[in-house]
């Protein structure tokens, strides 16, 4: 729950789930929002795969999902659990089999998908695997691939469909006792998922996978993504989130981190002001918020820079910040310390400057954190 006394307009209350564990990592309850991706490696190249794993576990992704689409993929996963830093899910489609090996290969969740996995029976099958090996089961429903019976039964992919295709499936996992289940109810178009997701989060307490899925390039597959998971992060639903984009694993992390920032749900790194600059600027903002966040990336430790070209709001934004440039002209800056003005500085050494201040200040905060421990 993200609460705020002070500024009370703030608040987000979160949807009230129960908690299942996806390895060593809380799903639900009061546990922090996961943040997901997916390797698009082929599985059995194992190095590629670990190191796109690494990659996106160093980039903050907490869970990473592996597609299993055949039985060498099976077999690679094994080895891919085994190097990897975070929990890995095995993405199941079509072959109720390859649900099997993964839970035996050590994954700790099972993406399954109810409109391609096949009847009841397999799925109790994949239900024995998974409880035999502590292995999580995610309902993976999609409004591309909705069962038949469904899709004659609404005419088209809709959020009564969705929402009824999700609850089909976890009553056969319930009927079997398996509980440790989270859901998920995704599809391209924004208003579906929204209506979907509203719509499963009042049918169950069980802990909810948020996605838009195949929402496209990086730029508009952001924003697509901004729009939805934030509006139902806003409205408190969502335990663990994905942003599917045609980009690069680490981008999805980067994106699904800013959401969740933008949002006061999650934070991890270094949040920068920065104005879209104008006539008024002290400096090029551009290019030096460009540098400073490819400098700053290194940076884990949650904190604010702003970094704002003129006197007009420079000032302002800088008392809410842990560090910040206010461009002042003559080619020189004012720099803010703990939202004070602090010193003069010139803006061919500002950069350097910024980033050694960043830096000093996420020290003094670790140190703080781990001396209140």
């Amino acid at each position: 729950m993200s609460l705020n006394h002070v500024r009370p307009w703030r608040n987000i209350y979160r949807r009230k789930s129960r908690q299942i564990m996806v390895g060593d990592v809380a799903i639900g309850g009061d546990a922090p929002i996961a943040v997901q991706t997916m390797t698009n490696t082929l599985t059995t190249d194992v190095a590629a795969t670990v190191a796109q794993v690494q990659a996106a576990a160093e980039a903050g992704a907490d869970i990473v999902r592996v597609s299993v689409p055949d039985e060498a993929s099976s077999k690679a996963l094994k080895e891919i659990v085994r190097e990897s830093p975070v929990p890995i899910v095995a993405d199941i489609h079509f072959h109720y089999k390859r649900g099997i090996e993964a839970a035996e290969a050590g994954a700790a969740c099972l993406r399954i998908n109810p409109g391609n996995i096949g009847d009841e029976k397999r799925v109790q099958e994949v239900i024995k695997a998974a409880r035999d090996h502590n292995c999580s089961i995610r309902i993976g429903v999609n409004a591309g691939s909705l069962e038949k019976h469904l899709l004659e039964k609404y005419g088209e992919p809709c959020p009564k469909a969705m929402v009824e295709s999700g609850l089909e499936h976890i009553r056969i996992l319930e009927d079997n006792d398996f509980h440790n289940f989270k859901i998920s109810v995704k599809a391209s178009d924004v208003f579906l998922s929204a209506a979907a997701y509203q719509g499963i989060a009042e049918a169950t307490d069980a802990p909810i996978h948020l996605g838009i899925t195949e929402a496209g390039g990086l730029v508009s597959g952001t924003i697509k993504s901004a729009i939805g998971l934030g509006n139902l992060l806003w409205m408190g639903i969502g335990d663990t989130i994905r942003v599917s984009l045609s980009a690069d694993p680490v981008e999805e992390v980067k994106v699904g981190y800013e959401i969740l920032k933008s949002l006061g749900l999650r934070h991890r790194g270094v949040n920068i002001i920065s104005c879209p600059s104008c006539a008024r600027q002290g400096f090029d903002v551009i290019k030096t918020v460009e540098a400073l966040e490819q400098r700053l990336e290194h940076i884990k430790t949650p904190m604010s820079l702003s970094i704002i070209g003129c006197v007009v709001n420079g000032p302002g934004e800088a008392l809410m910040t842990d560090v910040g440039f206010t461009g002042g002209g003559a080619g020189s800056g004012m720099v803010y310390l703990a939202g004070k003005a602090s010193h003069k500085m010139s803006n061919d050494q500002m950069i350097d400057h910024i980033v050694e201040q960043v830096e000093k200040k996420a020290a003094e905060l670790d140190a703080a954190a781990e001396a209140a421990e």
